[in-house]
């Protein structure tokens, strides 16, 4: 029975369609690193202290620099053995009774009773505008940031699977056309919501179709290219959120308002409609809904893009992922090696999204210039993919996945432990730590599909990566909350995590150059499977050579 990698043998495994599709697909990945990370710059707390109003008023008045006011108005506190003014509290005086002049330097309120701000705050804005700045969201309210990360996970989550079903029950095309309408109309939205509530609520729809559409467009162009080339399309398509990465400071830079921010990083996904006439449904999931006649055209149109000519019966068309209807979640941990599959892989998703989005937003908090470093920790994501695609079929998959996240634990180990005298030396560190946990990120993606079964594997991936989304809530409140303890304390967590994930994958099978697994009983005994191969291999060798021979005899006669 003909099946559509058959045909694709024919209709072009890559070509000119093919190629196409994915330049388009892989700028979809561009916006979503301004998503994922821009609360850097949207969510930029400056330098804050608490607000007097009789001060300012003298300030103005009196011509009184502003460090003479701050004086005034913020106690000293040991912060870390050294002296600092406080941000979150002022001197409680009436300043009205006090008879407060324009010479202050005989003035002594060292001795003056505190109190938490009364009368808001000022900032050091640096020419730009936070939503932190706009809803005061410092001291007792600055956990309120974290929430502003974590509704965007909570969306993920809950996108991720809704759409993931949408995209099995509608298809991969109309869900991905869906998800990019309401992710323009969501990223419009935040950009001009009233209140913190408000935005709150509007961020977690927009992380629902964000990460929703994503994952459609990489389902998309994984199932329209030759078996060969989907290893090397699904790293490349994520290597462009790097791109977006590099691009996200520049912008930032030049756009200081955290609202028109927010439009300009929106405006692609309302470009991204326009794909309706650009991209095609996949043949693969139009067979497994009976849409032979659709499949069939959209194939013949392949082809004939690709510049081939089909000489199979295209109308015999088979799908060969039907039996995935039956997935049930209990195969996912019914049977012991699937269960430890499960557990392994989860929990790499979750280290994963933990660990490189901590030391993404931890930029926005070490007070350096979080534009130049931002775009440095960058540039070291690019080596990652370069990586993955040289060492994957020369030295297999677990090794470089085990020791990406050895790498990565052991730079924040090291980061926290380097003084900051020693600036670049630090920072060095810290690239490399990203560049481990990048590297870790993009494999457990395609390591994932290749430890579960053809019937389970869709489920599997879509259960695991739900710990992904899991990590992105927990990660700004790990690292906001942490490093107001010690600001080293994150990274503690984080490299013990990664050593954790890296010993756990070790403890995984290796899959290169072994069969994409059919059963659960491929999982379970894997050398009853290789030998049922060698023997149909043998088999089919024999065949062969039997038709060979027919045909010699028939030429004789």
């Amino acid at each position: 029975m003909t099946t559509f990698d058959d045909i694709l043998e024919e209709a072009g495994k890559f070509g000119r369609c093919q190629k196409r599709v994915f330049a388009l697909m892989c700028l979809v990945s561009m916006p979503w690193a301004g998503v994922y990370v821009g609360i850097v710059f949207q969510g930029f707390t400056p330098d804050h202290w608490c607000r007097d109003s009789a001060v300012v008023e003298r300030r103005q008045a009196c011509g009184w620099s502003l460090a003479n006011s701050r004086r005034l108005t913020l106690p000293l506190v040991n912060s870390s053995g050294t002296l600092q003014s406080s941000n979150c509290e002022q001197y409680e005086l009436d300043w009205n009774s006090t008879g407060l002049t324009c010479d202050t330097e005989e003035l002594n309120i060292s001795h003056t009773r505190r109190t938490a701000c009364k009368d808001g705050w000022e900032y050091d804005y640096k020419g730009r505008q936070s939503f932190v700045t706009e809803f005061d969201l410092v001291c007792s309210d600055a956990w309120l940031v974290d929430m502003f990360q974590a509704t965007l996970n909570v969306g993920f989550l809950v996108g991720s699977i809704a759409i993931g079903y949408l995209a099995d029950r509608f298809g991969r095309k109309l869900s991905f056309l869906m998800s990019n309408l309401l992710n323009g109309i969501a990223g419009i939205l935040v950009a001009v919501a009233p209140n913190y509530v408000s935005l709150l609520v509007l961020r977690a729809l927009y992380g629902f179709g964000v990460k929703g559409g994503w994952v459609a467009g990489y389902v998309l162009i994984t199932e329209i290219v030759g078996v060969e080339y989907r290893r090397t399309v699904g790293v490349v398509y994520q290597m462009f959120f790097s791109v977006g990465i590099l691009f996200l400071p520049l912008l930032a830079y030049y756009i200081t308002d955290w609202r028109w921010l927010q439009v300009v990083i929106t405006v692609p996904y309302i470009f991204f409609l326009s794909y309706y006439w650009f991209i095609p449904e996949s043949p693969r999931w139009l067979l497994s809904q009976n849409k032979n006649a659709q499949a069939v055209a959209v194939t013949e149109a392949m082809a004939k893009e690709n510049k081939m000519k089909l000489s199979k019966n295209i109308e015999t068309l088979a799908d060969d992922t039907a039996e995935s209807v039956t997935a049930s979640f209990m195969d996912l941990i019914r049977t012991p090696k699937m269960r430890k599959h499960t557990l392994i892989l989860s929990y790499n998703w979750f280290t994963s999204a933990v660990v490189y989005q901590g030391l993404i937003m931890r930029l926005g908090i070490l007070g350096g210039n979080v534009y130049i470093d931002f775009l440095i920790s960058g540039l070291v994501e690019f080596p990652a993919a370069f990586l993955i695609l040289f060492t994957i079929e020369r030295i297999g998959r677990r090794l470089p996945f085990a020791s990406a996240n050895f790498v990565a634990g052991a730079a924040c180990f090291i980061t926290a432990m380097i003084p900051d005298s020693m600036f670049w030396f630090k920072t060095v560190v810290a690239c490399i730590g990203r560049l481990g946990i990048t590297m870790a990120f993009e494999m457990v993606v395609f390591v994932n599909t290749e430890l579960y079964p053809t019937f389970v594997r869709n489920l599997g991936v879509s259960v695991c990566s739900t710990l992904c989304d899991v990590g992105g809530i927990v990660a700004p409140f790990l690292l906001y909350r942490l490093a107001v303890i010690w600001l080293e304390l994150p990274l503690i967590i984080f490299g013990s995590l990664a050593f954790l994930a890296g010993g756990l994958v070790l403890m995984l099978p290796e899959t290169r150059g072994v069969p994409l697994p059919d059963t659960i009983d491929d999982i379970e005994f894997p050398e009853k499977a290789k030998n049922a191969a060698l023997q149909n291999q043998q088999l089919s060798t024999l065949l062969s050579d039997s038709e060979v021979t027919t045909n010699k005899d028939t030429a004789t006669v």
